[in-house]
């Protein structure tokens, strides 16, 4: 039989679970990379405090189909994801949403800059 912890005034104590900014970082990275489309390897996170919640800065590629892709098929923008301001905006709403999910963690603000494009070759279907 076991006892639980207790305080000196005889209350149960109760655990807590801490997050730390290490393991932070490495969820928005790999959330951030599965919403643009690239390795969470090349995520580069900041956490900042914003009011007492998490504000999140983002440097990151953002995939996107080759320009002979999309001269030869007018359609490949649209199964990309859109426009690439259209993917950033819907990506920091996803990101916010899914880490804080992930997380348990209140997320302020998302900010996101977009470092460079990782040309993505489409491969035909047979």
């Amino acid at each position: 039989m076991s006892t639980a912890a207790t305080t000196h005034h005889g209350a149960a104590q109760r655990g807590t679970t801490r997050l730390t900014a290490k393991a932070l970082t490495r969820v928005v990275s790999a959330v951030a990379g599965d919403a643009l489309g690239v390795d969470a390897g090349s995520v580069n996170v900041d956490l900042d405090d914003h009011n007492g919640n998490l504000a999140l800065r983002i440097s990151t590629p953002i995939r996107v189909p080759s320009l002979s892709r999309i001269r030869s098929q007018d359609a490949s923008i649209e199964r990309s994801g859109g426009p690439i301001l259209d993917r950033v905006e819907a990506a920091k709403v996803a990101i916010r949403d899914r880490f804080q999910t992930l997380t348990d963690s209140h997320v302020d603000r998302v900010m996101l800059r977009i470092t460079g494009l990782a040309i993505r070759t489409e491969e035909r279907v047979t």
